[in-house]
C-alpha cells in the first residue's frame, strides 16, 4: 500500500455541521410531537377509525393545524438534521430548497395580504361565520372560538347577531333550543369576582335590547377586535414575522455553506486520487493498494469506492 501523502484530506465545517445537526434534531422533535397530538386528537374523535368523517365536519377542524404544521418540521427537521449528519449533500439541498419555498410563500403571503386587506377581511368573515355555524359539530373548534371570543374580547364575525347563523342559537320560532336568540358563555363579559363560568351567562341575551346587551355581552366583533390588536401590536407581529425570516435565511445559507464544504472535500478527493493513480501507474502498482480504509471518506458513497478499487 502508498503512503497516504497522496491523500491529504480536506475536512467540512464540524461547527457549522453539528449546529445544523442540533437545531433540526430538536425541530424534528417537535415535529413529532405536533404530529402525534393531532393523531391522538383524532383518535379521540374516532377520525382515524373512520376516515371519511374528516369531511363531515362543516367548519375548520383545529387539527389540521397540527398535522400541517407538524409534517412541515418533520420533514425539514429530517432532511436537516440527517443531511447534516451524514454529510448527504441531497439532502441538505433539499432542506434548503423547501426552507426556500416556505419563505418565498410567506413573503408572497405578506404581500398579498397587505394589497388586499378588503378581501382578506371578507375571507375572515366568511371563515369565521362558516364555523359559526359547525360551533356544536366539533369539540376543538368550540374550543378554538371560545378561546378566539375571551382573547380579544368579542362575539361573533362582526357582532353578536352573527349567532343567528347557528341553528342552535338563531332567534326563529322554529327552534326548539334553550341555546335560541343566545350566544355562547365566550361572548359575556367576566366578572373579576367570579371563580366559576357560568356556561348560562348567555342565555336569551339577543332577545333584550342592545343597550341592555352591551352589560352582559361583547357587542363588537372579532374582526374588527384583530384588526385593533394587530395595529396595537405591529411593532411585536412585524418583529417576530422578520426574525421568522432572518431564521430561515440564516438556514438557508448554512445549509449551502456546508454543501459547498462537501462538494469542496468531494473534488480534492477525486483530484488527489487521480494525481495518486498517476503515480501508481508510474510505479507498476495496483490502485486497490493505493491508501487505507481509514484514507478515504465513507460518505463518498460505496458506489465511489468501489469504482475506485476497480479501476
Amino acid at each position: 500500500m502508498m503512503s497516504g501523502k497522496y491523500f491529504k484530506a480536506h475536512e467540512v465545517s464540524c461547527c457549522i455541521k453539528y449546529f445544523i445537526f442540533g437545531f433540526n434534531i430538536i425541530f424534528w422533535l417537535l415535529g413529532v410531537a405536533f404530529l402525534g397530538i393531532g393523531l391522538w386528537a383524532w383518535s379521540e374523535k374516532g377520525v382515524l377509525s373512520n376516515i371519511s368523517s374528516i369531511t363531515d365536519l362543516g367548519g375548520f377542524d383545529p387539527v389540521w393545524l397540527f398535522l400541517v404544521v407538524g409534517g412541515v418540521m418533520f420533514i425539514l427537521g429530517f432532511a436537516g438534521c440527517i443531511g447534516a449528519l451524514r454529510e448527504n449533500s441531497f439532502l441538505l439541498k433539499f432542506f434548503s430548497v423547501f426552507l426556500g419555498i416556505i419563505f418565498f410563500l410567506e413573503l408572497t403571503a405578506g404581500v398579498l395580504a397587505f394589497v388586499f386587506k378588503d378581501w382578506i377581511k371578507d375571507q375572515l368573515n366568511f371563515f369565521i361565520n362558516n364555523n359559526i355555524r359547525a360551533y356544536r359539530d366539533d369539540i376543538d373548534l368550540q374550543n378554538l372560538i371560545d378561546f378566539t371570543q375571551e382573547y380579544w374580547e368579542c362575539c361573533g364575525a362582526f357582532g353578536a347577531d352573527d349567532w343567528n347563523l347557528n341553528i342552535y342559537f338563531n332567534c326563529t320560532d322554529s327552534n326548539p333550543s334553550r341555546e335560541k336568540c343566545g350566544v355562547p358563555f365566550s361572548c359575556c363579559t367576566k366578572d373579576p369576582a367570579e371563580d366559576v363560568i357560568n356556561t348560562q351567562c348567555g342565555y336569551d341575551i339577543r332577545a333584550k335590547a342592545d343597550s341592555e346587551q352591551m352589560t352582559f355581552i361583547y357587542i363588537k366583533g372579532c374582526v374588527p377586535q384583530f384588526e385593533k390588536w394587530l395595529q396595537d401590536n405591529l411593532t411585536v407581529v412585524a418583529g417576530i414575522f422578520i426574525g421568522i425570516a432572518l431564521l430561515q435565511i440564516f438556514g438557508i445559507c448554512l445549509a449551502q455553506n456546508l454543501v459547498s464544504d462537501i462538494e469542496v472535500v468531494r473534488e480534492s478527493c477525486e483530484t488527489q486520487v487521480r494525481r495518486a493513480r498517476g503515480v501508481a501507474d508510474a510505479a507498476g502498482e495496483s490502485h486497490s493498494t493505493l491508501f487505507g480504509a481509514d484514507q478515504i471518506p465513507t460518505w463518498l458513497g460505496a458506489e465511489w469506492i468501489h469504482n475506485f478499487e476497480q479501476n
